[in-house]
């Protein structure tokens, strides 16, 4: 008998072996299921985190493009309602300097280059204000003068604005750029050079200068060569 119950107790126990060893694989291929689907759970939500990533993105540049269109529609309706009224006056004639001035800036804006530099001449011929306050009308002259692409009647009122007023940075600054378009490589080196002196730390003037201090550095080393040949 008691070798039956040992014998017994045997075949239970490899009976309970061969059980756990049946399931293994089923657990061991729903546990890589589980894993699976949590790894795909997860990628799924990682690729929807970057859709909606995405679609914030898309909805902020399309908000600020159409910001950025109604605020040039309100800034292109301002500068009709400005140059109507400025208009009417000088037409009354009873347009004073400011007022042709004023027009002319808003013209100048407008991209209405003619315009701009009929007002402004006119504005220089009736001017009885100060004569730093009439730099800036010179100034504004030489700016519709160059985008009008008449370039050598820019520099002279520029020289006329930082002649009236020579501390006059940004009038300084487009003799420099004027100079530059005509070539006056010199010319237009001492004009930024003197924006640095009124303003060390211009952004604009000091790599001006010290691009054009090397061309003139430059082509001052060529020309020297060239007269010992």
């Amino acid at each position: 008998d008691g070798a039956e119950t040992a014998k017994n107790k045997f075949v239970f126990v490899l009976a309970v072996s061969s059980m756990h060893a049946s399931l293994a694989p089923f657990q061991v291929a729903k546990a890589e299921g589980l894993r699976t689907n949590v790894l795909y759970d997860v990628g799924e939500l990682f690729e929807l985190g970057i859709q909606l990533a995405y679609l914030l993105l898309l909805l902020a540049l399309i908000g600020a493009g159409t910001f950025f269109v109604i605020r040039q529609v309100l800034v292109r309706r301002e500068l009709d309602l400005s140059a109507k009224q400025l208009q009417e006056q000088v037409r009354s004639g009873d347009g004073s300097a400011t007022q042709l001035f004023e027009l002319g800036a808003v013209m100048l804006r407008r991209k209405l280059y003619p315009a701009a530099t009929k007002y402004l001449l006119e504005a220089i011929e009736k001017w009885d204000g100060e004569d730093q306050d009439l730099a800036q009308v010179y100034n504004a002259l030489g700016v519709a003068y160059v985008r009008d692409g008449k370039t050598e009647k820019a520099i002279a009122q520029f020289e006329n604005a930082v002649k009236l007023q020579p501390g006059y940075v940004t009038a300084w600054n487009n003799l420099g750029d004027a100079y530059e378009k005509t070539d006056d490589l010199k010319l237009a080196l001492q004009a930024f050079q003197e924006v640095v002196l009124l303003d060390p730390n211009n952004k604009v003037a000091r790599p001006r200068r010290d691009a054009l201090k090397e061309k003139v550095d430059m082509y001052k080393g060529v020309a020297v060569r060239s007269k010992k040949k």
